[in-house]
Protein backbone atom coordinates (compact mmCIF):
# COMPACT_ATOMS: atom_id res chain seq x y z
CA UNK A 1 0.00 0.00 0.00
CA UNK A 2 1.35 3.40 -0.98
CA UNK A 3 1.88 6.08 1.65
CA UNK A 4 -0.59 8.95 1.68
CA UNK A 5 0.47 12.18 0.02
CA UNK A 6 0.07 15.13 2.38
CA UNK A 7 0.16 18.77 1.29
CA UNK A 8 1.07 20.58 4.49
CA UNK A 9 -0.14 24.03 3.50
CA UNK A 10 -3.03 26.40 4.19
CA UNK A 11 -2.55 28.03 0.79
CA UNK A 12 -5.61 27.67 -1.42
CA UNK A 13 -3.38 28.38 -4.43
CA UNK A 14 -1.05 25.46 -3.64
CA UNK A 15 -4.03 23.19 -3.08
CA UNK A 16 -5.53 24.29 -6.40
CA UNK A 17 -2.32 23.60 -8.32
CA UNK A 18 -1.91 20.12 -6.80
CA UNK A 19 -5.56 19.33 -7.64
CA UNK A 20 -5.32 20.63 -11.19
CA UNK A 21 -2.26 18.47 -11.89
CA UNK A 22 -4.24 15.48 -10.63
CA UNK A 23 -2.52 14.45 -7.40
CA UNK A 24 -4.56 12.53 -4.84
CA UNK A 25 -3.62 14.21 -1.56
CA UNK A 26 -4.86 15.32 1.83
CA UNK A 27 -4.30 18.72 3.38
CA UNK A 28 -2.96 18.87 6.93
CA UNK A 29 -1.90 22.05 8.65
CA UNK A 30 -0.28 23.21 11.85
CA UNK A 31 1.46 26.35 13.00
CA UNK A 32 5.20 26.45 12.35
CA UNK A 33 7.17 29.58 13.22
CA UNK A 34 8.49 31.18 10.04
CA UNK A 35 11.54 32.74 11.65
CA UNK A 36 15.07 32.53 10.33
CA UNK A 37 18.43 33.92 11.35
CA UNK A 38 21.02 35.73 9.33
CA UNK A 39 21.32 34.11 5.93
CA UNK A 40 21.38 35.15 2.29
CA UNK A 41 17.90 36.18 1.11
CA UNK A 42 18.05 33.57 -1.68
CA UNK A 43 18.23 30.76 0.92
CA UNK A 44 15.33 31.80 3.16
CA UNK A 45 12.46 30.11 1.29
CA UNK A 46 14.17 26.72 1.10
CA UNK A 47 15.26 26.96 4.74
CA UNK A 48 11.64 27.60 5.78
CA UNK A 49 10.26 24.81 3.57
CA UNK A 50 12.69 22.37 5.20
CA UNK A 51 11.92 23.71 8.69
CA UNK A 52 8.20 23.19 8.10
CA UNK A 53 8.79 19.68 6.74
CA UNK A 54 10.90 18.73 9.76
CA UNK A 55 8.09 19.88 12.08
CA UNK A 56 5.47 17.84 10.20
CA UNK A 57 7.69 14.74 10.08
CA UNK A 58 7.52 14.60 13.89
CA UNK A 59 3.77 13.91 13.75
CA UNK A 60 3.25 12.38 10.29
CA UNK A 61 5.25 9.18 10.31
CA UNK A 62 4.12 7.12 7.32
CA UNK A 63 3.07 9.80 4.87
CA UNK A 64 4.82 11.62 2.05
CA UNK A 65 4.84 15.25 3.15
CA UNK A 66 5.05 18.26 0.84
CA UNK A 67 5.80 21.65 2.41
CA UNK A 68 6.51 24.94 0.67
CA UNK A 69 7.40 28.55 1.26
CA UNK A 70 7.45 31.60 -0.97
CA UNK A 71 9.25 34.87 -0.45
CA UNK A 72 9.74 38.02 -2.46
CA UNK A 73 13.14 39.70 -2.51
CA UNK A 74 13.14 43.38 -3.39
CA UNK A 75 16.40 45.35 -3.29
CA UNK A 76 17.95 42.61 -1.15
CA UNK A 77 15.15 42.72 1.43
CA UNK A 78 13.01 39.65 2.10
CA UNK A 79 9.30 40.41 1.91
CA UNK A 80 7.06 37.86 3.55
CA UNK A 81 3.35 38.23 4.20
CA UNK A 82 2.30 41.73 5.25
CA UNK A 83 0.95 42.16 8.78
CA UNK A 84 -1.46 44.95 7.82
CA UNK A 85 -3.01 46.77 4.88
CA UNK A 86 -0.54 49.61 5.39
CA UNK A 87 2.41 47.22 5.21
CA UNK A 88 0.91 45.67 2.06
CA UNK A 89 0.66 49.12 0.45
CA UNK A 90 4.27 49.88 1.42
CA UNK A 91 5.54 46.58 -0.02
CA UNK A 92 3.79 47.09 -3.36
CA UNK A 93 4.86 50.72 -3.49
CA UNK A 94 8.49 49.65 -3.00
CA UNK A 95 8.25 47.15 -5.90
CA UNK A 96 6.26 49.43 -8.21
CA UNK A 97 8.19 50.41 -11.32
CA UNK A 98 11.05 47.99 -10.72
CA UNK A 99 12.11 44.37 -10.70
CA UNK A 100 12.06 41.89 -7.84
CA UNK A 101 12.57 38.17 -7.36
CA UNK A 102 10.04 35.60 -6.22
CA UNK A 103 11.50 32.44 -4.72
CA UNK A 104 9.27 29.45 -4.07
CA UNK A 105 10.82 26.46 -2.33
CA UNK A 106 9.54 22.97 -1.61
CA UNK A 107 10.58 20.13 0.67
CA UNK A 108 9.21 16.62 0.10
CA UNK A 109 9.95 13.75 2.47
CA UNK A 110 8.97 10.26 3.48
CA UNK A 111 10.51 7.91 6.04
CA UNK A 112 13.56 7.23 3.86
CA UNK A 113 14.42 10.47 2.09
CA UNK A 114 14.07 14.22 1.99
CA UNK A 115 14.32 16.30 -1.19
CA UNK A 116 14.28 20.09 -1.32
CA UNK A 117 14.55 22.60 -4.12
CA UNK A 118 13.69 26.17 -4.99
CA UNK A 119 12.68 28.08 -8.08
CA UNK A 120 13.72 31.70 -8.68
CA UNK A 121 11.63 33.98 -10.88
CA UNK A 122 12.47 37.55 -11.95
CA UNK A 123 9.40 39.79 -12.03
CA UNK A 124 9.11 43.28 -13.52
CA UNK A 125 6.29 45.46 -12.20
CA UNK A 126 5.03 48.58 -13.96
CA UNK A 127 4.80 51.83 -12.02
CA UNK A 128 1.47 51.78 -10.19
CA UNK A 129 -0.25 54.84 -8.79
CA UNK A 130 -1.08 55.05 -5.09
CA UNK A 131 -4.74 54.89 -6.08
CA UNK A 132 -4.17 51.60 -7.94
CA UNK A 133 -2.18 50.13 -5.05
CA UNK A 134 -4.83 51.17 -2.49
CA UNK A 135 -7.59 49.72 -4.68
CA UNK A 136 -5.80 46.39 -4.99
CA UNK A 137 -5.04 46.06 -1.28
CA UNK A 138 -8.59 47.03 -0.23
CA UNK A 139 -10.34 44.77 -2.73
CA UNK A 140 -8.07 41.70 -2.72
CA UNK A 141 -6.76 41.71 0.89
CA UNK A 142 -3.37 40.19 0.00
CA UNK A 143 -2.25 39.67 3.61
CA UNK A 144 -1.80 35.92 3.01
CA UNK A 145 0.63 36.44 0.13
CA UNK A 146 4.39 36.98 0.14
CA UNK A 147 5.16 40.44 -1.15
CA UNK A 148 1.49 41.42 -0.72
CA UNK A 149 0.30 40.42 -4.17
CA UNK A 150 -1.09 37.53 -6.16
CA UNK A 151 0.04 37.40 -9.78
CA UNK A 152 -3.21 35.64 -10.71
CA UNK A 153 -5.26 38.61 -9.43
CA UNK A 154 -5.99 42.10 -10.79
CA UNK A 155 -2.53 43.42 -9.98
CA UNK A 156 -0.92 40.65 -12.03
CA UNK A 157 -3.12 41.46 -14.99
CA UNK A 158 -2.43 45.19 -15.01
CA UNK A 159 0.81 45.54 -13.08
CA UNK A 160 3.15 42.73 -14.04
CA UNK A 161 4.98 43.59 -17.23
CA UNK A 162 7.30 40.61 -17.47
CA UNK A 163 8.28 37.42 -15.69
CA UNK A 164 11.34 35.32 -16.34
CA UNK A 165 10.52 31.88 -14.98
CA UNK A 166 7.47 29.92 -13.90
CA UNK A 167 4.16 31.75 -13.43
CA UNK A 168 3.15 29.01 -10.97
CA UNK A 169 6.23 29.57 -8.84
CA UNK A 170 5.12 33.19 -8.47
CA UNK A 171 1.70 31.84 -7.42
CA UNK A 172 3.49 29.94 -4.66
CA UNK A 173 4.34 26.45 -5.92
CA UNK A 174 6.83 25.38 -8.61
CA UNK A 175 4.39 22.67 -9.65
CA UNK A 176 6.56 21.53 -12.57
CA UNK A 177 9.35 20.67 -10.12
CA UNK A 178 6.94 19.14 -7.59
CA UNK A 179 5.50 16.91 -10.32
CA UNK A 180 8.94 15.72 -11.43
CA UNK A 181 10.18 15.11 -7.89
CA UNK A 182 7.10 13.18 -6.80
CA UNK A 183 7.33 11.10 -9.97
CA UNK A 184 11.07 10.40 -10.00
CA UNK A 185 12.02 10.54 -6.31
CA UNK A 186 8.87 9.09 -4.70
CA UNK A 187 7.19 7.06 -7.45
CA UNK A 188 3.96 9.06 -7.32
CA UNK A 189 2.17 10.03 -10.50
CA UNK A 190 -1.08 11.94 -10.64
CA UNK A 191 -4.38 10.41 -11.58
CA UNK A 192 -4.31 11.10 -15.32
Amino acid sequence: MRNKLILASNSPRRQQLMQEVGFDFEVKTMEVAEDYGEMPAEEVAEYLAIKKNDAYRKVLKDEIVVTADTIVVNAGIVLGKPASEQEAVEMIRAMSGGSHAVISAVCISDDQRKVSFSDHVAVKMVALSDEEIQFYVKKYQPMDKAGAYGIQEWIGMVGIEQISGSFYSVMGLPIHKVYQSLKSDFGITPML
